[in-house]
C-alpha cells in the first residue's frame, strides 16, 4: 500500500477510517478473557463480518483462524496465506470441492446440510484417512429465550434439529462411517440481545447434547453474535465467564477445545465512515442535508439507528439551530436518509459528519451502487495508512472479458 503521509483534513470524503489501537485493544481483551476462563480456546475471525484484506491479515498475524462460510471466503483464506489446518468451515454454502479439501487438510469442518453428509460418506468410501467433523445443532432457543433471537417463532433455518430428532439422526450417520470420527458441535445462533442468557442456555445445550449422546468431543464451537466497544454492555469477560461455568459441568478444559467466531465484537467499534456535507436543500415540508455519504455504505439493510456520529464544523462560531434537518445521502433514492437532526446547529456545505462503530457488515454489504467502493485507511499513533483504494471505472471493466478481446 501507499507509504505517502495523510491527515484527516485533507482526505477525500467518503472514507472509511480503521483505529487500529482500538482494535488492538478489542483483541487483547479478547484473549485476556479467554486466558482467564478457558485458555484451550481457538479464536476464528469471522470472515463475512468484514473481509477487508487488511483485516484478514491482521488477524491472521494475531493467530486467528479463519472462519468461513463459502468456497468463496475458503479461497479468499487460502489467498491472505491462512495456513491450510487454520481454517474453520461452516454455512451451508461450501463447495464439494473445498468441503473435501477442508478435510483432507484437517480444517474444522462443521457440516451443515444433508448433501454434505452425502459428500461425507462418498469421501470416507474411497480412503483410508480418519476423519475429524463436527456438526451444527439447530436448537429452540427462542424456547428457552423468548423474544432474544433473530429468527423468532420461525426459528433458525441453520444445522440439525435437536427436538425432533433430525440431530440424531444425522449423528448416527456420521459416526457409522468406519474413518470418521465426530469431534465437535457448533452452535451458534443469531440473536437480538447478545445477552449472557444466550450464551449460558448454548453451553447448557452443548452438555445436554454430549451428554444424552455419549459423544467423546475435542470441541465445542459457540458461535460469536457478541457485544464488543460499548461500555454498558456485557464484556468479554461476562461473556467467557457464563460459558466457562456451564461448560465446566459437563467438560474439562484441558480435554475440550472452545471455539469463539467474533466478528461485530471486534471490527464494529473501530471503524468509522467520514462523510461532508454537499449540498443544503431546503423544501416546503423538510431541511434536507445532502452528503457525499450514504446508507447504502454504512446500513445497507436500513435496519439500525445511526447513534454514535459526531459533526465537525467547518465554522467555529456558533450556528444557529434548527428544529429538523434530515441528513440524506448520494443515492437517487429517496429513502436514502440516514439520519434525523432535531434541534441541531446548522449544517453547511462542507462540514463532516464522522459514524462511529460501524465496522459490522457496513464493507461486506456495500453495493456497486452509482458510487463505487471509498477508500479505506487505518490510522495507528497518530499515523494513516491507506490500505484499500476507492474503486473507479478501472475496477468495474476489469474482468469484463473486453480488455482481452481488444474491444476496449
Amino acid at each position: 500500500m501507499e507509504e505517502q503521509k495523510w491527515t484527516e483534513d485533507n482526505l477525500k470524503t467518503p472514507y472509511f477510517i480503521i483505529d487500529e489501537t482500538e482494535l488492538a485493544k478489542n483483541i487483547r481483551q479478547l484473549k485476556a478473557a479467554l486466558t482467564k476462563y478457558w485458555d484451550n480456546a481457538i479464536i476464528g475471525y469471522s470472515f463475512k463480518t468484514n473481509s477487508l484484506p487488511w483485516l484478514l491479515h491482521y488477524f491472521k498475524d494475531e493467530g486467528f483462524f479463519a472462519e468461513v462460510v463459502s468456497d468463496d471466503e475458503y479461497e479468499l483464506a487460502k489467498a491472505i496465506g491462512f495456513e491450510k489446518d487454520k481454517m474453520i468451515y461452516n454455512g451451508v454454502a461450501k463447495s464439494k470441492e473445498t468441503f473435501e479439501e477442508a478435510l483432507q487438510n484437517n480444517c474444522v469442518v462443521n457440516i451443515d446440510s444433508h448433501r454434505e453428509l452425502d459428500w461425507l460418506k462418498e469421501l470416507n468410501a474411497g480412503s483410508t484417512k480418519v476423519y475429524e467433523v463436527g456438526i451444527r445443532v439447530n436448537f429452540d432457543l427462542e424456547k428457552h429465550c423468548p423474544n432474544e433471537t433473530v429468527m423468532g417463532n420461525e426459528g433458525s433455518r441453520f444445522g440439525f434439529c435437536y427436538e425432533n430428532g433430525e440431530l440424531l439422526k444425522a449423528v448416527k450417520r456420521i459416526v457409522s462411517l468406519p474413518n470418521v470420527r465426530l469431534t465437535g458441535l457448533h452452535l451458534h445462533n443469531s440473536t437480538k440481545t447478545r445477552s449472557l442468557n444466550i450464551y449460558s442456555t448454548i453451553a447448557k445445550m452443548a452438555c445436554e447434547i454430549k451428554k444424552t449422546y455419549a459423544l467423546d468431543l475435542k470441541y465445542i464451537d459457540i458461535g460469536g453474535g457478541f457485544f464488543g466497544g460499548l461500555i454498558n454492555k456485557p464484556q468479554f469477560d461476562d461473556y467467557l465467564k457464563c460459558i466457562s461455568t456451564e461448560l465446566s459441568k459437563e467438560f474439562k478444559k484441558e480435554e475440550t477445545t472452545l471455539i469463539v467466531e467474533p466478528g461485530i465484537s471486534l471490527v464494529a467499534s473501530p471503524i468509522r465512515y467520514v462523510s461532508s456535507v454537499i449540498d443544503v436543500n431546503e423544501t416546503n415540508r423538510n431541511y434536507f442535508i445532502i452528503t457525499d455519504g450514504s446508507n447504502i455504505n454504512i446500513n445497507p439493510l436500513q435496519n439500525k439507528q445511526m447513534k454514535f456520529y459526531h459533526i465537525k464544523y467547518q465554522c467555529s462560531s456558533q450556528q444557529k439551530v434548527i428544529d429538523k434537518q434530515v441528513v440524506s445521502g448520494f443515492t437517487c433514492m429517496e429513502e436514502d436518509w440516514l439520519m434525523i437532526l432535531e434541534y441541531s446547529p446548522k449544517l453547511s456545505v462542507g462540514d463532516q459528519i464522522i459514524y462511529e462503530k460501524i465496522g459490522a457488515y457496513s464493507l461486506s454489504l456495500s453495493p456497486l451502487f452509482i458510487k463505487y467502493f471509498p477508500a479505506v485507511y487505518a490510522k495507528r499513533e497518530g499515523i494513516i495508512t491507506k490500505v484499500s483504494e476507492k474503486w473507479t471505472a478501472q475496477q468495474m471493466i476489469q474482468s469484463d472479458g473486453l480488455h482481452d478481446k481488444g474491444i476496449i
